[in-house]
């Protein structure tokens, strides 16, 4: 008798058990929440600044260089990027005339999930100096902050994160006001992050995927080489993670095996032409990082995956960064002052991109 009745008892332990690991589990593979707070979009990016601090990559960088406007900013919100930045996620939305979720804008927008050490109080007399109006939504404060002819809309979410969008439609950043009063889960974020963040290698200290279509590829700035690589549309996951040395991994994720070769085989042809170039002139030289960098540059084919990865060893990092040129140094990332015009200028924040 004392077994039948300990026998449920036992058996609702056990499943207790077995849904606290499964949710742990998921967790581990979830999507950091500074990404999973963004709304759809055709492509997302995500760093963790605080895990790269821990591994002193920072204390390599070049020195920061501000200019008025972003010095300006640092003084009155105690905010600095560089230093006090601990996450960041990015939503990319692409014009409708793209096919994308950007709107009538007619270039892309930007939506952005900002966590690291604020100070709300200094944050919100700097909002409230620099913006034209503020809406409230649900007991959140919206600053709308004019720049450059488009709407930059700001939101503090909690103690540690803002919300920024320059979205056209004022609906998304409402959207990300909704979604952070609920409850963080697993099973939240935008479907399409969610069908493609599997895809993204454990640990990973920044990572981007984004929509590829070779219609448009060209007007993406940086991906506009790309758009050389791709015959039909993809899916590319980009991800960095730090295992005793920096390992890239580019996976374009295509709609067939033969697409898949055609990158492939595009990117094996760069890689051969590179090799040769290095040989004929001597490009590495006796340097051992820079030897094992290249020499780690490989490229694969998997189903209908085409696969690109690299290993950058320490040292090589911190040659490139000693090396770099003084004369230019790095800037924040508000680095470009609004145009200038001293009858209507309104004090600056940093840009959303």
């Amino acid at each position: 008798m004392r077994i039948k009745r300990t026998l449920p008892v036992l058996i609702g332990v056990l499943a207790i058990a077995a849904a606290v690991v499964a949710v742990v589990q998921l967790r581990k593979r979830a999507p950091p929440e500074a990404v999973r707070l963004l709304p759809g979009a055709d492509g997302f990016f995500y760093i963790n600044l605080k895990w790269i601090r821990t591994f002193n990559a920072t204390n390599q960088l070049p020195p920061v260089s501000h200019d008025p406007d972003y010095q300006k900013f640092v003084e009155e919100t105690g905010f600095q990027f560089e230093r006090d930045l601990d996450q960041a996620g990015f939503a990319v939305h692409y014009p409708q005339s793209w096919g994308g979720t950007g709107g009538s804008a007619p270039e892309p927008r930007f939506s952005e999930i900002f966590v690291g050490k604020i100070d709300s109080g200094k944050l919100i007399a700097y909002l409230k100096k620099i913006s034209s109006s503020v809406d409230d939504y649900h007991g959140f404060d919206i600053y709308n902050v004019p720049i450059e002819g488009r709407t930059v809309r700001v939101a503090i979410l909690s103690y540690d994160s803002v919300a920024v969008s320059n979205h056209p439609d004022g609906n998304v950043i409402r959207g990300i006001l909704d979604r952070s009063r609920k409850l963080a889960s697993p099973f939240g974020g935008p479907q399409f992050l969610r069908q493609y963040y599997k895809k993204v290698p454990f640990a990973s200290l920044s990572w981007a995927i984004l929509r590829i279509n070779p219609a448009q590829a060209g007007s993406l700035g940086g991906l506009s080489g790309w758009a050389l690589l791709f015959p039909k549309p993809a899916v590319v996951v980009v991800s960095a993670r730090y295992i005793r040395a920096l390992h890239l991994r580019a996976e374009a994720i295509t709609q067939s095996e033969s697409d898949a070769k055609a990158i492939t085989d595009q990117l094996g042809a760069f890689l051969n032409i590179f090799h040769s170039a290095e040989t004929s002139i001597g490009m590495q030289g006796s340097d051992v990082d820079v030897r094992a960098f290249f020499g780690s540059l490989k490229v694969e084919r998997s189903g209908e995956r085409a696969i690109l990865t690299a290993t950058v060893p320490p040292g090589f990092i911190r040659k490139a960064l000693t090396e770099a040129p003084t004369e230019q140094p790095l800037r924040a990332p508000a680095a470009k002052p609004p145009v200038r015009q001293p009858s209507t200028k309104q004090p600056a924040i940093p840009k959303t991109p």
